[in-house]
């Protein structure tokens, strides 16, 4: 394991019970814990994106607000769904965002997964082409994306412009070099990770995916690295790829711990429908003794595969608590996996 960061899914809720109580809250806490994520050692700082639900959604101005924060971690999204995006006008976002961080966005996107409403795209000015469906129409924005993240001119220029142009067709500005490599596909199913490996894109694996064969996840989770990693040598890509799966990992050290996630009650898989016709399975969580979750992590084979890992947090539980998991974890167990 080369590199453990954590991913938020900035929750938010008007509750005495959370500490998380506006999206102002949430926004705010989730550049506080990166700070101190960062501070701690970590390597990554990543969210997830949602709309029309109490959560972080639009991702740049918090990846630039973590970026003018922070120095060293990585700033991420794990995922933003492709269905909803301009890919023009998240290309000059993801620019700045890179420009202002110096270079360390590591953007996840995908097909995204079942919303809040239906056909939530729809609301953000998109229709489907006759024939295609909502996963056509977000590979195709991925596509335009990943074509004008090459900061090559595609547009023609006008003649008797306001200000002076460079000479050829203009480019998306600003432009930040070696952002396309930076780019993760969110993948749920083994064809979709072949998908992205012949594309070029790094692979992100969550912690539910298509259940395509009725084995343990974690075995599903690393078959489906394994044929990413074998369609990106096919593909004959030069640089090395690179794979991140997510767990929900506690280390039971002291009695909050315990009080919090020391029941055991979520230790198995579980087989689930994210929609009518899509069967899933979703991996289990983690909460053991130091010593135990070591045991345990080095049976996982994705872990194993994977070159980072990303640390599901319950944000509503607060900063102070989630550093002090992320702590846990670097401290007591990392090392054990091979974390440096």
């Amino acid at each position: 394991m080369k590199k453990i960061g954590f991913l938020s899914f900035g929750h938010w809720m008007p509750s005495p019970q959370s500490e998380t109580r506006s999206a102002s809250d949430a926004l705010l806490q989730s550049i506080d814990l990166a700070v101190a994520a960062e501070e701690l050692g970590a390597d990554g700082a990543y969210f997830r994106v949602h709309h029309f639900a109490r959560q972080l959604a639009s991702p740049f101005p918090l990846l630039a607000a973590v970026g003018a924060r922070t120095s060293r971690i990585e700033i991420g999204t794990a995922v933003i769904d492709m269905r909803y995006e301009n890919p023009l006008y998240m290309a000059e976002d993801a620019g700045s965002a890179d420009l202002i961080s110096g270079g360390r966005l590591q953007l996840g996107i995908s097909r995204g997964s079942p919303e809040q409403v239906i056909d939530g795209w729809r609301y953000f000015g998109y229709q489907l082409g006759e024939g295609t469906t909502a996963s056509d129409m977000a590979r195709h924005h991925t596509e335009v994306f990943l074509d004008v993240l090459k900061g090559e001119g595609f547009a023609e220029p006008n003649p008797r412009p306001m200000f002076p142009n460079p000479p050829g067709a203009l480019r998306l500005e600003p432009h930040s070099e070696g952002l396309r490599e930076r780019i993760w596909w969110g993948s749920s199913s083994n064809a979709t990770a072949v998908w992205a490996a012949q594309l070029g894109m790094n692979l992100q694996s969550s912690t539910l995916k298509d259940d395509e064969n009725g084995q343990p996840f974690h075995v599903q989770q690393a078959e489906q690295i394994r044929a990413y990693r074998e369609a990106w040598k096919a593909a004959g890509h030069q640089r090395e790829p690179r794979v991140s799966v997510s767990r929900s990992i506690f280390a039971l050290v002291g009695d909050q711990d315990r009080a919090y996630f020391g029941r055991g009650n979520k230790e198995a898989d579980t087989i689930g429908f994210i929609d009518d016709t899509t069967r899933a399975i979703f991996g289990r969580s983690y909460a053991a003794e130091p010593d135990a979750l070591v045991r345990q992590l080095a049976e996982d084979e994705a872990i194993a595969e994977a070159d980072t890992l990303l640390l599901t947090v319950p944000n509503q539980l607060g900063v102070a608590y989630n550093a002090h998991v992320i702590e846990s974890i670097l401290t007591h167990v990392a090392p054990a996996l091979g974390w440096r």
